[in-house]
């Protein structure tokens, strides 16, 4: 695996310098990439000395053919308008730079592109003279398939019935680990630690926070950027939420937090410097999240298997550490938004490794925009353990719970007039039309549990 690279070329510096400069470093090919709904790349290559029509939107996409690109077949394309500035030479294959992209249909923003819709919303908090940073823990599972075509952790040593932290399975995976952190601090992502998590099998990478669409933009290269370095090791990585019924699932923690667009001073630093809380305006931005919760469960956990994680047992340490209910507090992890000991961000834990990325960062900062404009109070926060909470106190603390499947958030996304504000008519409908069908596709499937339990039951 060659060196990583991040080619630091604004827009301004000239396409022509671009073209030039990768030229120099061996790069043959561009990559024009966006996403689908699922937050999956897809693309376009071209030869490099393509590059300048490239940057001009030369490459079509025929939108009927992908998930949540809502158009039809009779439509015609749109084109994909790469970020000069997300350019990121492929660690693995130094010959080729990927470079984010919006859509465009007719010269214009195309309303349905999940980039586009992210920068929507990132305008709105300019125009209040906010930035919204955003960090998040990367969890996934690492496995290797079987003659059998069974799956099981990548090292044979990862046995150990409550693994997380384990050391030894740690370092019995620290060759491709090495590899793939190597190349995320190559890229400039600064990463500052990773562990063995919950799971047998399961790892977290932790790296630097950025803004929201830079993010968001590091998520989606690191799914594709993980697959890849597991695959040439023989095993596979999985950003599935919850891949086996007696282990933790894999979450994504959005960790959250507004500065000031002009100094850049973290506008969720309590204002009377107590460590543990967030300021004011924290407390608002968390009451407008509170407020969409089950709307945004539809996005931050957007897949079936999404709500096999929600729950409170199923791992084999007893608690999923996962939220099950509507509500926030301090450095504890049952609540949905947990304030981390340190204070000056906010956490939202309910996200998990399978969502937009884009589209989850836009309707988690549109709701807390719409909390600090109207100055919305989230009440007192939640200090106990919510997974004990009998129900009559759950109700006396103001705790609702969230979505409990798939079918019932889709449906908190359908009624939430904030849904069709940051998405638009045609994204909205186009969610709320496939997520829909997979939550019914899902309900008329025969699964092996079925067939073990009824098959000769009667």
């Amino acid at each position: 695996m060659t060196a990583p690279t991040t080619i630091p070329l604004p827009a301004e510096a000239g396409v022509e310098a671009a073209r030039t400069s990768y030229e120099r470093q061996g790069v043959r090919y561009a990559l024009a990439s966006f996403v689908d709904l699922h937050g999956v790349c897809k693309a376009k290559a071209v030869p490099i000395d393509h590059l300048p029509t490239m940057l001009a939107g030369s490459e079509l996409f025929t939108g009927a053919a992908l998930d949540g690109v809502p158009q039809d077949v009779s439509d015609d394309e749109v084109a994909a308008m790469p970020d000069l500035g997300s350019a990121t030479v492929l660690p693995w294959r130094a010959d080729t730079v990927w470079m984010a992209s919006n859509l465009q249909l007719h010269g214009q923003p195309f309303p349905a592109c999940s980039r586009t819709i992210l920068c929507r919303v990132r305008d709105q908090a300019a125009r209040m003279g906010l930035r919204f940073n955003l960090g998040v823990e990367t969890e996934f599972f690492v496995l290797r398939r079987q003659a059998d075509g069974s799956l099981v952790p990548a090292s044979g040593q990862d046995t150990l019935e409550k693994p997380c932290y384990d050391l030894r399975g740690l370092l019995d995976n620290l060759h491709w680990l090495d590899e793939l952190v190597q190349a995320m601090n190559g890229l400039g992502w600064g990463v500052y630690s990773f562990d063995h998590e919950d799971g047998n099998g399961q790892f977290e990478i932790d790296f630097n926070y950025a803004d929201a669409l830079v993010m968001a933009d590091r998520v989606t290269f690191f799914r594709l950027m993980a697959r890849e370095v597991t695959r040439r090791h023989g095993l596979i990585a999985s950003f599935m939420p919850k891949p086996f019924a007696d282990r933790t699932g894999s979450g994504a923690h959005l960790n959250m937090s507004l500065a000031d667009l002009g100094s850049g001073t973290n506008l969720f630093t309590p204002e009377d410097g107590r460590g543990g809380w967030v300021s004011n305006l924290g407390r608002q931005f968390i009451a407008g999240v509170l407020r969409h919760a089950p709307a945004i469960c539809a996005v931050i956990a957007p897949t079936v298997n999404s709500y096999k994680r929600l729950v409170v047992q199923g791992s084999m340490s007893g608690f999923t550490w996962a939220p099950v209910f509507s509500c926030y507090g301090n450095n504890n992890r049952t609540n949905m938004l947990r304030i981390p000991g340190a204070g000056s961000r906010v956490e939202c834990r309910a996200a998990d490794s399978s969502c937009n990325p884009y589209l989850a960062a836009a309707m988690l900062l549109a709701a807390g925009l719409e909390g600090i404009r109207e100055q919305l109070d989230p009440g007192e926060p939640n200090l106990v353990n919510a997974y004990r909470l009998s129900p009559r106190e759950r109700t006396e603390r103001g705790l609702t719970t969230l979505p409990r499947n798939l079918g019932e958030a889709i449906e908190a996304f359908a009624a939430d007039p904030l849904s069709r504000q940051v998405f638009g008519d045609a994204m909205a409908d186009a969610f709320i039309s496939f997520k829909r069908e997979e939550w019914a596709s899902y309900h008329s499937a025969i699964s092996a549990w079925e067939r073990e339990r009824y098959l000769e039951l009667f």
